[in-house]
């Protein structure tokens, strides 16, 4: 049985997305020699976030967020660990998966952005992983600015664990250091350290709920339709 399961996400979030995902985790969970899940994008992009042209449609955003918060908070009690091996671009909920990583290996050439406010949106769901990884002034600095933060800064605030040009070996090595360990002991340090995080259900609700206000908002989805029909961002508006 394998030691590590891997999946090539996506390069946006949808529903397809999480249900691949979901579905990785569950075959690594269903193996009892498997430690680590990789999650890895394409040549250049790992995740630029969420789907703008099933944003602009979709008739429950809400219903959504709930459905991401969801997968991230898997990261974080799954008893495997989830290692997000990043080669390129990183926006908006990528970042997300990426900070409920429990370790991220990235290239020289990544970059992570948060660019939501530029929409009118917020990175609801993904600020309480990021906050938990990076901390507060970071994660509202990413925010605030919509500046996209190159792999070496982010490492230098933890949001990257290492930067190296072939994360192979970083796999490899953690792989191995990970089978001396018994799942149910991954399993209970995660809870653990879920305890001693201030993570609840009121933050849950809250980032949901925010979600799917600002994702309701006609101005928004004014901004959602036209990318979608014309593929114009908000900036280029004329």
């Amino acid at each position: 049985m394998p030691v590590t399961v891997r999946l090539r996400i996506r390069d946006v979030i949808d529903a397809g997305t999480i249900k691949d995902i979901h579905a990785a985790i569950d075959e690594a969970e269903r193996s009892p020699d498997c430690r680590v899940l990789v999650l890895e994008g394409g040549d250049g992009v790992f995740c630029t976030g969420l789907n703008l042209d099933e944003a602009a449609t979709t008739a429950a955003p809400e219903e959504g967020g709930a459905e991401f918060f969801a997968l991230l908070k898997r990261f974080t009690t799954t008893p495997r660990a989830i290692v997000a091996k990043v080669d390129g671009k990183v926006a908006g909920g990528g970042v997300g998966l990426a900070a409920a990583s429990d370790f991220v290996y990235a290239t020289e050439r990544s970059a992570f952005s948060l660019p939501e406010a530029l929409w009118g949106l917020l990175p609801c769901c993904v600020l309480p992983f990021l906050i938990r990884r990076a901390g507060f002034q970071k994660a509202y600095a990413m925010t605030f600015s919509t500046q996209p933060v190159e792999a070496a800064e982010a490492w230098r605030f933890h949001l990257v664990d290492e930067v190296a040009g072939d994360a192979e070996p970083l796999i490899r090595r953690l792989a191995y250091r990970l089978t001396k360990l018994d799942v149910s002991i991954i399993g209970a340090m995660k809870r653990y350290f879920q305890d001693m995080w201030i993570m609840s259900e009121e933050m849950e609700r809250t980032a949901v709920g925010e979600f799917g206000r600002l994702m309701s908002s006609p101005e928004v989805r004014r901004r959602l339709t036209d990318y979608a029909s014309e593929k114009r961002f908000p900036w280029e508006r004329v």
